[in-house]
């Protein structure tokens, strides 16, 4: 736990091929008994960088410590995927110790670090640090990824990506937003051109930031892990390209409880959820609904205009049969209508 109580959480960004799955293996040696959770964004047909974390034989490298987010991009699906990842993960009656999150190489790192702030996360995790892993013979030679074709692949395949940021231009988001700076595939260059990399990347440092190298990315989880950033509440010190749109701005969020009486049938209650989403700008609904006649209780989870519902549990006898749904959207939401369209 951080000093506030909060699970830390590491974000490692870099181009494909940079050595960001290098690194968290290395993590994973180094964790000196720490129950680290990995979150891998890999999509596609063959989730690679899971299935070799999954099969990497590393004690604490447990198959059920590693969740893949394969829909995309995680900071074009946070509500999608992220958030309901996060929370599946401390519903876990066993609990990491720090969570670590490997990101798309096409991922702006802010737009995640915000994402931090969503009311069913934020009081239970803190992001410890943003790392950033460069590929400094790619950047030396002016290319940024060590195979521009396969990131142009990777875009190309990520259907769910919404910006088209030139290499260049994500190398600065990832650079301006990290705590953390780890120069890699050192082995390939000598001291002359370390330092030739160390001077691109120094003017798109914020004040304080470190730069470390290393080769196959192989640097101690001492030196990654406990930065104690809480960047989510230093976003205006992480400069980036789409501040000044309305792209990726997943912090500007408001949410609040609707409570019911017992419903007649589920259909009753999502032909009323769907009419609203459709018409507000509602991004998730979820909650806990008492059927007419049922003894379980009716779990409702809506992401935008997909709803699934199912029966989890039988109630409990100390605890008050009602429909809770708790309503997330952007601010300006419009509760009063909300409200009176569902209790109508």
């Amino acid at each position: 736990m951080s000093q506030t109580g909060r699970i830390p959480t590491t974000v490692i960004t870099g181009f494909l091929g940079a050595g960001k799955t290098a690194t968290v293996r290395h993590l994973l040696q180094t964790a000196n008994g720490r129950r680290l959770a990995l979150i891998v964004n890999e999509f596609g047909d063959l989730g690679i960088d899971g299935e070799i974390l999954k099969g990497c034989g590393i004690e604490g490298c447990a198959e059920d410590a590693v969740m893949e987010l394969a829909n995309g991009c995680i900071c074009c699906t946070v509500a999608d995927d992220f958030v309901p990842t996060m929370e599946a993960l401390l519903d876990r009656p066993d609990m990491p110790d720090h969570i670590v999150i490997e990101t798309s190489g096409l991922a702006l790192p802010k737009p995640l670090v915000k994402a931090f702030n969503w009311p069913e996360i934020r009081n239970r995790v803190t992001v410890d640090g943003v790392i950033a892993v460069i590929d400094g013979p790619a950047v030396l030679a002016g290319r940024f990824a060590s195979d521009p074709a396969a990131v142009a692949a990777q875009r190309a395949g990520d259907t769910a990506l919404d910006h088209d940021s030139p290499l260049e231009e994500l190398l600065e988001e990832q650079i301006a937003c990290a705590d953390l700076v780890l120069i890699n595939k050192t082995d390939c260059l000598d001291a002359v051109e370390v330092m030739r990399v160390r001077e691109y990347l120094a003017p798109h440092l914020r004040p304080g930031v470190k730069v470390v190298a290393a080769a196959h990315g192989a640097i101690d989880a001492a030196v990654l892990l406990g930065l104690e950033a809480a960047a989510e509440d230093d976003l205006a010190a992480r400069p980036s390209h789409v501040d000044n749109g309305e792209d990726h701005d997943h912090d500007d969020f408001t949410s609040f409880v609707v409570r019911l009486e017992t419903i007649a049938e589920p259909q009753h209650l999502l032909d009323r959820l769907g009419p609203l989403v459709a018409t507000h700008d509602i991004l998730r609904i979820k909650g806990f609904a008492a059927v007419a006649d049922k003894d379980m209780r009716l779990v409702v989870q809506g992401v935008g205009g997909r709803f699934q519902h199912y029966y989890d549990r039988d109630w409990r006898a100390d605890e008050a049969r009602e429909t809770r749904l708790v309503v997330i959207g952007q601010r300006g939401l419009d509760e009063a209508v909300i409200r009176m369209h569902l209790e109508s």
